[in-house]
């Protein structure tokens, strides 16, 4: 057996024995709904429910990853553009301790929503497996795209992206 052949065998055994909850959400899927806690204590639940009818950016990032910190600022960008349009964003922290997140925050504050994931219960639902991920979901609550990872360049794809659910989506 070629070695090449080997390790297509090793990585599809491998493949196969990862549970499929680790596998990351797809295009065209129905997103996971979910309620959690803001990261700054004292203010309300986020309810992605609560959200139905609009189109909504949900953004896993880490006080630790370089490009979750680049992104945020310019997600925050898009977030003031389109707003009236019915644009959300949910960006999701999962930090441990959380008060790192909160610290990045006090330098870099943002004006859209900011959840706290402690126990990493979403971020397993959702299948994320590398800092940022995100997922574009339109008001029926349908992933229209994933996104891992974030260059500069990409801020143009997820804006082509958000601006076609918002004209599918709203006058």
């Amino acid at each position: 057996m070629k070695v090449s052949e080997l390790f297509l065998m090793m990585a599809i055994s491998a493949a196969a024995l990862v549970p499929s909850a680790a596998l990351s959400l797809e295009k065209g899927e129905l997103a996971p709904v979910f309620v959690l806690p803001d990261i700054q204590e004292g203010k309300p639940a986020i309810d992605l429910a609560a959200l139905q009818g609009k189109t909504v950016y949900v953004d896993f990032w880490a006080s630790w990853c370089a490009p979750c910190l680049r992104s945020l600022p310019q997600i925050n960008e898009l977030y003031a553009e389109y707003k009236e349009r019915g644009f959300e964003v949910i960006a999701i922290n999962v930090d441990d301790p959380i008060e790192d997140g909160r610290d990045f925050l006090l330098d870099t504050p943002l004006d859209y929503l900011i959840a706290a994931d402690t126990d990493n219960a979403v971020l397993t639902e959702y299948g994320v497996i590398g800092m940022p991920t995100s997922f574009l979901i339109d008001p029926q609550g349908v992933v229209r795209m994933v996104h891992m990872g974030f260059k500069e360049k990409d801020i143009e794809i997820i804006e082509q992206e958000l601006v076609a659910v918002l004209d599918e989506f709203t006058p």
